[in-house]
């Protein structure tokens, strides 16, 4: 398990003060006392450097809240929902069904549930937590309990598949996995029965904090804070042994003695890439001696086509983690560093304090329960993009050669044969401009998250015009690029949101989307386009975007550009 701060060190938490702290609104609406719940919650949210707005709903009132459309609940307006159902008032229901209504006990409560959601979807746009509920065993069937549907262990069993697959359909349900984190923390020690007889609190204090960090851990990727990246060491970190001095056919893989370990290990990173995570290495090595099992081992699962940006020398570990952040582009905090040695652990975690490195365990046997128990790699979406994920950071490393042969910035532009396929956000560009959103942080001029249902909403809107941007040149597809939503107010062409991905950071592609949203306005009659910067800790990059393009400040922290005195930009990229 993680090691959690206490109740206690979170309710000290409560009194740190920050301006920078990102700022979320939450409600929590529950069927069982929450107010410990909700303490921990704010309190660890402050050690995350986030303030939480929090409404939390009176007890036992829930469904009531949903209902009346009036409640101080709606008019709270809460961009996130938490919804805490217990599995002891669960069992109270079903216990007084009758035998034939218990069989159907699950679909009925699931239906039932539907209906609230739908009353909840009506009224707010907003994303719903749903804490699943601890499968317990009542013991009144015993093992025959998995088998018959009038057992109370059937049926929660059945109620948590069928609200992931609720979710599955309705793109703002998230399932906050209670039920794996009580299966971890051990059924037993999840609750103290004389403080639930006493005070209806369902959990223990011991537990309540382990609670809050789950929540947490669901929550942070919509602020944009989330894992990327794995950089490797190799030696005794990806596989058992060292290359240099053993030779490839004694390293330790395969599935003989502790090379089983580190097999099991690659198989685990491997599924990471395949969901998306850039995996990329950095080892104290000779390269082409260090590249070797990757490319004839046998038994290695990993090889080089996995690996975005491979680092092998013997300089410094934090120097060479920087020359592959310099190639991806992201930030130190979305990075995670793997190595067996404390000494490199220590040396990066002092030179790059904002990246992650586990502290991983002496025992190599160790190295994957222990990464598992760390939950780094939540998210909220997962996309066909995410597949191709290492393809397109191998093209980045390739344009990044080609850049060093030229020192003509305006040859190395024309040399890389850009184009641009322009449009306005369609049904299938959907779900990426909607993630695009939720996890672009430094190009970002106001950081707004917006769910699946909140472009579509905009796309059904009149009042509002939208732009992306697909990039290729002639290394590769950099794929969905940049989004542009615009209002429209009166002569006024409002930009919204202007978020571009930085792996085309000085590609002039600025100046071509400006000059695509100028002929939007020019299309239809605006006659200025106002943009606003709304500065975050990690939005700084962009903080001269609107007058580096010509914009000009009107002293109230909005910028103007005057559609008629607008000249193209220049630009090395092709419309398609």
């Amino acid at each position: 398990m993680q090691v959690v701060p206490s109740f206690s060190d979170l309710k000290k938490a409560l009194k740190l003060i920050n301006p920078d702290f990102k700022k979320i609104r939450i409600a929590v609406l529950g069927d069982s006392a929450t107010q410990l719940i909700c303490t921990a919650l704010k309190g660890m949210a402050k050690l995350e450097g986030i303030e939480l707005d929090l409404y939390e709903a009176e007890y036992d009132q829930l469904k009531q809240e949903i209902i009346d459309t009036e409640s101080p609940f709606y008019q709270f307006k809460p961009e996130f929902v938490l919804l805490f159902h217990s599995t002891q008032k669960l069992s109270k229901s079903f216990y007084k069904k009758e035998l034939s209504k218990k069989e159907t006990f699950a679909n009925n409560w699931i239906d039932d549930i539907a209906y609230f959601l739908d009353i909840l979807n009506q009224q707010l746009n907003t994303n719903i937590l749903f804490l699943n509920f601890v499968e317990t065993d009542d013991a009144i069937f015993g093992n025959y309990g998995l088998k018959t549907r009038a057992s109370f262990n059937y049926n929660v069993k059945s109620i948590n598949y069928k609200l992931m697959e609720m979710s599955h359909l309705m793109k703002n349900l998230f399932v906050v996995d209670l039920n794996g984190l009580a299966s971890k923390y051990g059924n037993n020690n999840i609750a103290d029965p004389k403080i639930y007889i006493t005070t209806d609190t369902i959990f223990s204090m011991d537990f309540i904090p382990q609670l809050a960090k789950l929540i947490l851990d669901v929550l942070l990727p919509f602020t944009g804070k989330f894992k990327k990246c794995v950089i490797l060491d190799l030696d005794n970190t990806t596989w058992g042994g060292i290359i240099g001095d053993d030779g490839i056919e004694n390293i330790q893989i395969g599935d003989l003695g502790i090379g089983k370990a580190f097999t099991e290990f690659q198989y685990w990173i491997k599924q990471l890439k395949e969901r998306g995570i850039i995996l990329a290495v950095c080892s104290k090595n000779t390269e082409h001696i260090a590249k070797e099992p990757f490319e004839k081992h046998p038994d290695m699962v990993l090889r080089l086509d996995d690996i975005s940006v491979f680092v092998a020398n013997w300089e410094n570990k934090a120097d060479n983690i920087r020359y592959i952040q310099s190639i991806l582009n992201i930030g130190f905090d979305s990075m995670v560093f793997l190595d067996d040695n404390p000494f490199e652990r220590n040396i990066v975690r002092e030179n790059i304090p904002q990246i992650c490195v586990p502290e991983l365990p002496e025992d190599p046997a160790e190295y994957l329960p222990y990464l598992k128990s760390q939950a780094l790699f939540e998210t909220i979406s997962f996309t066909h993009e995410d597949l191709e994920r290492t393809k397109l950071y191998q093209e980045e490393a390739n344009r990044t050669v080609l850049q060093h042969k030229f020192t003509n910035e305006e040859e190395f532009l024309q040399n890389l044969e850009m184009s641009c396929i322009v449009e306005p956000i369609t049904k299938f560009t959907l779900p990426r401009v909607a993630q695009l959103s939720q996890r672009s942080n430094q190009f970002n001029l106001r950081t707004i998250r917006y769910s699946d249902e909140a472009i579509q909403a905009i796309m059904d809107s009149n009042n509002y015009f939208s732009l992306t941007f697909t990039l290729k040149d002639k290394y590769g597809d950099y794929g969905l690029i940049s989004e542009i939503i615009m209002e429209n107010k009166n002569d006024t062409l409002f930009i919204e949101t202007w978020i571009m991905s930085c792996r085309v950071l000085k590609r002039n592609v600025e100046n071509f989307v400006l000059n695509n949203i100028v002929q939007i306005g020019r299309e239809n009659g605006f006659s200025k386009i106002v943009g606003e910067y709304i500065p975050t800790a990690k939005n700084a990059m962009v903080a001269d975007h609107y007058k580096n393009l010509g914009f000009e400040e009107d002293g109230n922290g909005f910028w103007i550009l005057e559609i008629k005195e607008y000249q193209e930009r220049k630009n090395y990229i092709e419309k398609r």
